[in-house]
């Protein structure tokens, strides 16, 4: 991955500062306000600022940024900011420090109006408008939290190339994975689980993306099995499952393989082949400017062929979070498209208790003239 310069990161941060900050003037605000606490997780800290989490985040409407961590040493290694003030100065109180910000650097918005998280409860609302009265305070549905979300969406070059580090670094464990199957090495669920542990730490990752899901035939019939992976032999005669992600400077991967190991049933044999069809001809629709529910429903229509239904969406963007907008979705309206810089997975999935599961995911970028596979999972025969 291409190394970036402090001068360079700064500029990326910046720039994201800004759009922002534009958004507040279009919408006559003049702060928005994120928190990132045990309590409630917002990737809007990350995203603005580099900074890992647990903090109070405000940016004013003429982009001036205020960072209020509780890791002070930790957030002068990562964060990107104007300012950056001590969480402990004020009691580690986000109402509190978020009061102190606006009194004190209340000059960088346009005016008293400020936006509050939605994720706020109501009672803790009510705590905040009670403790900023002298300002307008708001939370609105399609304000400055869902406009993050849908910046999000579309992926700068340096988050495809982080996406991109952490789908190879997959690759390699999906590699490894297979070749350690081969000689006889993985024998159960937790030698799999623990294996891709600790191969994201040696190569760089900070942490898997989600808790492994490694299910061998007697538990692959479950979209995320539960408990994640157990003793049990994996893989072993019939289907069987593993899904993972790893992290690499915030983003994550997320890819699914399904090992089929021995003589299968036809019934098992025509599970592989839909699921493998639905992959092939929904990728062709993982294209700029196509809607996105099409695509879904072209999955569906797979499927129904054989009188058979994927029991969850055909895929989610990712990024910061696992689970990020939009959602590969029949449900979608027609209106919302792939767009480039978009990242997204492709996992059709079919589930039976007797048969067992299979579902084959890898994630997709969308490019200006097509789509870019970064990862290279597929379903595994021995």
């Amino acid at each position: 991955m291409k190394e970036y310069s402090s001068e360079e990161m700064n500029k990326i941060y910046k720039n994201r500062q800004s759009k922002l900050a534009d958004f507040l003037c279009e919408n006559n605000t003049g702060a928005a306000v994120f928190i990132d606490s045990e309590s409630h997780r917002d990737p809007s800290i990350p995203y603005y600022t580099g900074h890992s989490g647990d903090a109070v985040l405000i940016i004013f409407s003429d982009g001036y940024t205020i960072l209020v961590p509780w890791d002070e040493i930790l957030a002068k290694q990562l964060s990107h900011c104007n300012k950056l003030i001590p969480f402990t100065r004020y009691k580690n109180n986000d109402i509190e420090a978020t009061k102190a910000v606006l009194n004190l650097y209340n000059n960088h918005g346009i005016n008293s109006k400020v936006e509050l998280p939605p994720y706020l409860t109501y009672l803790n609302y009510l705590e905040f408008i009670e403790a900023l009265s002298s300002y307008d305070c708001r939370c609105k549905k399609d304000g400055a939290f869902n406009f993050t979300v849908e910046s999000r969406m579309i992926k700068d070059e340096y988050e495809i190339e982080c996406t991109k580090e952490a789908a190879r670094i997959g690759d390699l464990i999906i590699d490894s994975i297979e070749e350690k199957i081969k000689k006889g090495e993985l024998k159960t669920e937790m030698d799999t689980a623990l294996l891709i542990e600790k191969l994201c730490r040696e190569n760089g990752c900070e942490r898997t993306g989600f808790d492994t899901l490694c299910a061998g035939p007697s538990r692959s019939f479950a979209i995320h099995a539960f408990p994640g992976y157990t003793n049990a032999p994996w893989p072993a005669k019939g289907l069987s499952i593993l899904d993972f992600g790893v992290v690499y400077k915030g983003y994550t991967s997320d890819t699914t393989v399904t090992v089929a190991m021995g003589d299968l049933t036809e019934e098992q044999e025509l599970q592989l082949q839909l699921v493998q069809k639905a992959y092939d001809e929904c990728l062709k629709l993982y294209m700029p400017g196509k809607s996105i529910c099409d695509a879904a429903k072209k999955a569906d229509s797979v499927f129904a062929t054989e009188k058979r239904k994927m029991p969850h969406t055909l895929g989610h963007a990712i990024g910061l979070e696992i689970h990020e907008s939009p959602r590969v979705s029949s449900k979608n309206s027609s209106d919302l498209l792939f767009k480039p810089g978009m990242i997204l997975t492709l996992e059709p999935g079919l589930y039976d208790a007797e048969i067992g599961g299979t579902r084959l995911e890898n994630d997709v970028l969308i490019t200006e003239t097509g789509n870019e596979v970064i990862t290279r999972s597929r379903i595994i025969r021995l």
